[in-house]
């Protein structure tokens, strides 16, 4: 992976892998990742063996903690997996969480999920809330996915752009595929378009988005949170992701 990280990967997840003295001849210990994380930015991986529900996942991230999960991939699988396991968690997300911008941009993206919380136990009918919920949820999920998992940035001379989504840097195929190819779609980001498109998770995207950099990226949560307020979140579009009941509940009711 590192000549495709040296190629394609921003500057900031460059210095992310040297803060964290990731050696690729072995799978690195939690605690030691933590180590020389926590001190730059306040965050910590921290290990999950499963499935995590929306908002609990949202609020480790307001807490400055990760969830790691602690499964990894085989050989035959290297190139692209739909499900995270340590490989995606650790090189592909940890190595942002010690740049101080971006650890921002998530705590803040996991304080906007007490908005959305509060937002929806307001509603007293229940149809209502569920499907308030319902929408909201996706809007969330859909912003994370095309920022934090599958975003790309300007590089810092104008001139190009760098992967910065996790999902990108944990993929050998896809982080070239992301800038090189011709049939991949490539757009500013807006924040209208971003919470009503769908996506699918079993191959490599054929859409992605833009950022400035990681102060727009922060601006852009801020904006996400002021449309839920405003009612903007209300009634996106349907689609993917799917959500269970488990996923929606963990929104009701939820104590903030």
């Amino acid at each position: 992976m590192h000549d495709r990280w040296l190629k394609y990967a921003n500057h900031r997840f460059l210095q992310g892998l040297e803060t964290l003295c990731l050696t690729p001849d072995r799978i690195p210990r939690l605690e030691d990742v933590n180590k020389f994380m926590k001190p730059r930015t306040g965050f910590q991986a921290k290990p999950v063996s499963g499935y995590v529900p929306p908002f609990l996942f949202f609020d480790c991230l307001r807490r400055r903690e990760f969830p790691t999960t602690i499964t990894i991939r085989d050989g035959a699988t290297l190139d692209y997996l739909p499900e995270p396991d340590i490989f995606h968690d650790i090189a592909g997300h940890v190595p942002m969480h010690t740049d101080k911008a971006f650890a921002d941009t998530l705590a803040r993206f996991g304080e906007s999920a007490h908005t959305a919380v509060r937002l929806v136990q307001e509603i007293r009918d229940k149809d209502e809330q569920a499907r308030r919920a319902t929408s909201i949820i996706k809007a969330m999920a859909r912003f994370f996915w095309f920022t934090i998992e599958f975003g790309l940035m300007r590089s810092e001379d104008g001139k190009g752009l760098k992967a910065y989504g996790s999902g990108l840097l944990s993929s050998y195929g896809e982080l070239a595929h992301s800038i090189d190819s011709p049939v991949v779609q490539r757009y500013p980001i807006q924040l209208e378009w971003v919470v009503n498109q769908y996506f699918e998770i079993d191959h490599y995207q054929p859409l992605l988005f833009v950022v400035n950099d990681f102060e727009h990226l922060f601006d852009l949560v801020g904006e996400l949170e002021q449309w839920m307020k405003d009612g903007k979140l209300d009634n996106v579009s349907p689609g993917e992701p799917a959500l269970s009941d488990a996923d929606i509940r963990s929104f009701i009711e939820a104590t903030v």
